[in-house]
């Protein structure tokens, strides 16, 4: 598999720090539906969408069956700052006009997402991009957020009504990796802006998922902030239902995508800081990195941590910073 994955453009990852050190760990995931959502500084940052790549790649040779739902905020804010529209964010979304809305649907389907096929493919046929639009891969209606008791228009921003994961299974079972740009459309015939956190959840809980990574901006979900950098490493869906209202926006669709996600049948969720090169490899040890959510009284996905964190011969593998060494 080593020889496999080199000739995928991994070459020269050494066993000790880098992405061949999680071949081990992911012998516990073969077989199994990831789905990635993939967004923040890793999509601006050269270096990090290579790795990514790399990453993607990897996980296919090893048995994994990646999906990936991406963002794309910084490209739309800045192509939305170049032609002179007006943006803000309401409740960490961002408000959608139609105006608006024609640059979010031509920066996702085709920039962002091009791009990020093109880095997987430089490694061989593996991606395939697409949409939500896409054989009604997911159906949107038009979402309100509601502030100091009032709901609030936001325009063109959709939350997800349904989920036909038909066409994203028939590109796995041909080997391929779905990269899925997240509009969809709705039953009234607009087009929505879907915010990428809760697309990828509704996709990982359509797929039956063993795992949803969500990849951001900071180390986790901050246990005390901003008056602490203590990251909480692992709640129940319960625990994270209870402190949900009192988060800070940005975390909260990332963290209700989480929640939604194992209440629907998800094997667990984590929440990783995308800024950590291979940082999403982590995601399959055990729980000393980002903060994880589990499906309330479960036990099975811990068996899982410590079944991924196996390697060869029952070897184990501990993680020490963003690389990995054998004990």
């Amino acid at each position: 598999m080593a020889g496999r994955a080199r000739r995928a453009g991994v070459a020269g990852a050494s066993h000790t720090g880098g992405p061949l050190a999680a071949l081990p760990w992911l012998e516990g995931f073969r077989g199994k539906i990831v789905v990635i959502k993939f967004g923040g500084n890793a999509m601006v940052d050269e270096g990090l969408k290579a790795a990514f790549a790399q990453d993607v790649v990897l996980l296919s040779y090893a048995g994994v069956r990646p999906v990936v739902v991406h963002g794309g905020g910084p490209q739309i804010s800045a192509q939305l700052g170049r032609l002179g529209i007006k943006s803000h964010f309401t409740n960490g979304l961002r408000v959608t006009t139609p105006e608006a809305m024609d640059v979010v649907r031509m920066v996702l389907a085709g920039q962002v997402q091009r791009e990020l096929v093109g880095l997987v493919n430089r490694h061989g046929p593996f991606a395939v991009g697409m949409t939500g639009e896409d054989a009604h891969t997911m159906t949107a209606v038009r979402r309100h957020v509601v502030v100091d008791g009032e709901p609030v228009d936001i325009g063109q921003v959709g939350d997800i009504a349904s989920v036909d994961p038909s066409m994203v299974r028939t590109l796995l079972a041909d080997g391929r990796v779905p990269i899925i740009s997240p509009v969809a459309r709705g039953a009234d015939g607009d087009v929505y802006n879907v915010n990428a956190d809760t697309a990828a959840a509704a996709v990982a809980a359509a797929l039956g998922a063993e795992l949803l990574v969500m990849l951001t901006d900071v180390e986790g979900l901050y246990r005390d902030w901003p008056r602490s950098q203590e990251v909480i490493r692992s709640l129940t869906a319960s625990q994270l239902a209870d402190i949900l209202p009192g988060l800070a926006s940005g975390m909260v669709p990332k963290m209700e995508g989480c929640l939604r996600a194992v209440r629907s049948g998800v094997g667990r969720a984590r929440v990783l800081d995308g800024r950590v090169r291979h940082g999403v490899l982590s995601a399959f040890g055990g729980p000393s990195v980002g903060t994880e959510v589990l499906p309330d009284g479960s036990s099975a996905p811990r068996r899982a941590h410590r079944e991924a964190a196996a390697g060869p011969e029952g070897r184990q593998v501990a993680m020490v910073g963003s690389g990995t060494t054998w004990i």
